[in-house]
């Protein structure tokens, strides 16, 4: 019986160790979304590019009466006009 109780008890402090190690060596997957940051050289700070700036920007494309084509083919005059226009048509975030 006193065997039996040493057992059980290092079967449980075994399991209390190699537990918090098994959950640390095991990584989480993380989204698969790329995230993509585009910086406005005149307002000086960051924007990630995502759904709703791309409907932004086909917003000012249509606006401004031009074909749609992706930012980054927009040269650099172009791409400044937009961060002036998007800084002045927040889309209420």
């Amino acid at each position: 019986m006193h065997y039996a109780h040493r057992y059980v008890a290092s079967l449980f402090l075994a399991a209390a160790f190699a537990g918090p190690m098994a959950i640390m060596a095991a990584p989480t997957p993380q989204g698969a979304a790329v995230q993509v940051r585009v910086y406005d050289r005149n307002h000086r700070d960051y924007h990630n590019w995502d759904g709703r700036e791309n409907n932004a920007w086909g917003v000012y494309l249509t606006t401004n009466h031009r074909p749609y084509y992706e930012y980054a083919r927009a040269n650099r005059r172009e791409q400044d006009r937009y961060w002036n226009w998007r800084h002045s048509h927040p889309d209420g975030r």
